[in-house]
């Protein structure tokens, strides 16, 4: 089944660390509702891990404890954000973390999503080799795309890698490949950089 890779949702955790298997776990989750390239709906929600978060997570990220004690429970909000996801395939930079945080939370409601998961760090470094680094501050930056100088909170970066994502669904339109799947957006994470030019020709015939 062909999906177009500008109808995705595009999403980014805020967590209490690195690895959901050492206990971390998911404190905020922002995301962005792309269909046919346009920004269609949002989500942002703080959530309670039912532990305190150190201060080093809190000064990175600015979220507090006292911020999150009055948020709702984990189990709560992925409810709703499974409903917010529906089946659209899924976009996040540096994805393997987030995805990591989102088994792991989806895990404990028993909640499921269909759709493939494209990783736009990984699709950066294949299709923006020039960058400086791969990171999205760094991208946002070298590519000079619009933002109000927020990191490290979730739909902030979600918003930006929306547009990083965008950006370079545009850049692949210039060179000829229109209508981008998500497929060919995996397959070009995967793909050896001396084989790319030979990849998106393919896609031109």
């Amino acid at each position: 089944m062909f999906q177009p890779a500008n109808t995705v949702v595009v999403l980014d955790f805020e967590t209490t660390g690195l690895s959901p298997n050492m206990g971390d776990r998911a404190i905020e989750i922002g995301a962005v509702k792309l269909v046919d390239g346009v920004k269609v709906g949002s989500f942002q929600q703080l959530m309670n891990p039912g532990f305190r978060v150190s201060s080093f997570i809190s000064s990175f990220t600015g979220i507090t404890n006292s911020m999150l004690s009055l948020a709702p429970d984990a189990k709560e909000v992925m409810q709703e954000f499974a409903e917010f996801i529906g089946d659209s395939p899924l976009v996040a930079h540096n994805a393997s973390f987030d995805k990591r945080f989102l088994d792991a939370e989806f895990e404990r409601i028993d909640a499921h999503y269909p759709g493939p998961f494209a990783c736009s760090m990984l699709i950066a470094r294949r299709l923006i080799p020039n960058a400086p680094t791969h990171k999205l501050g760094d991208l946002v930056r070298f590519k000079q795309i619009e933002n109000d100088g927020t990191f490290h909170r979730a739909l902030a970066d979600a918003e930006m890698t929306a547009k990083l994502w965008l950006l370079m669904l545009d850049e692949l339109a210039e060179q000829g490949v229109s209508t981008p799947s998500i497929t060919l957006m995996q397959k070009i994470s995967r793909t050896n950089k001396s084989a790319i030019p030979a990849l998106l020709a393919k896609e031109r015939v």
